[in-house]
């Protein structure tokens, strides 16, 4: 298996290329294509899926040349497929640009799974950050864009934003997994679910 986390996208999102089998999956498009490209090919990686937790642009800003580099079909939740074509929603407007993106070929569900070689691509919905926010869960790893990161919980000012629901989505549908699970965020370093468990600053004493 291979796991790679590319940290240098836009405002510092982590773009993640895992890789089972020849058969390659990233997760989240911030970072520069020729630079994912060349990971890629140094991995002999034929990529199957460019799966966006989430619509706001640091994670979706090379969207459309990364697939016309790499291939893949890009995959997003179903609420959050208008974010590719609402630049007030993806949050392009905030940098003074209108970005609009390619429409995505696979939208998906809570509880969907995809599969990449023999490993299965677990889709959680987890509302708050984004309506149609979502973390994939692979084996013992858990990709969760910006609803978890260490120490904290992705903002909720944003257009679609709830720090109720980025609540009961961290409460209910991802610190119940093992604590052993390790957490790779959309931005900053991993952690894991016992970590967060015991430190996260936001859900220490309300979990």
């Amino acid at each position: 298996m291979i796991l790679e986390c590319l940290p240098n996208g836009m405002l510092d999102s982590n773009c993640y290329i895992l890789g089972v089998n020849g058969e390659g999956v990233i997760i989240d498009a911030g970072v520069d294509p020729s630079h994912v490209a060349g990971r890629i090919d140094e991995h002999k990686l034929k990529i199957k899926y460019i799966i966006l937790t989430h619509g706001h642009i640091d994670h979706i800003c090379h969207i459309d040349d990364l697939k016309e580099a790499v291939g893949g079909s890009v995959v997003i939740h179903e609420e959050e497929a208008d974010f590719l074509i609402n630049p007030v929603l993806n949050c392009s407007f905030v940098f003074g640009e209108r970005r609009t993106f390619g429409t995505p070929d696979i939208k998906v569900k809570d509880g969907d799974v995809l599969k990449l070689s023999n490993i299965n691509l677990e889709i959680i919905h987890t509302p708050g950050h984004t309506p149609g926010g979502m973390c994939i869960k692979a084996g013992n790893m858990l990709f969760t864009g910006d609803t978890l990161f260490k120490y904290t919980t992705g903002r909720t000012d944003l257009p679609g934003g709830s720090s109720d629901n980025i609540i009961k989505s961290i409460k209910n549908k991802l610190l119940t997994l093992p604590d052993e699970i390790l957490v790779y965020p959309g931005h900053n370093e991993a952690s894991t679910i016992g970590f967060e468990k015991a430190n996260n600053m936001v859900m220490v004493g309300g979990f």
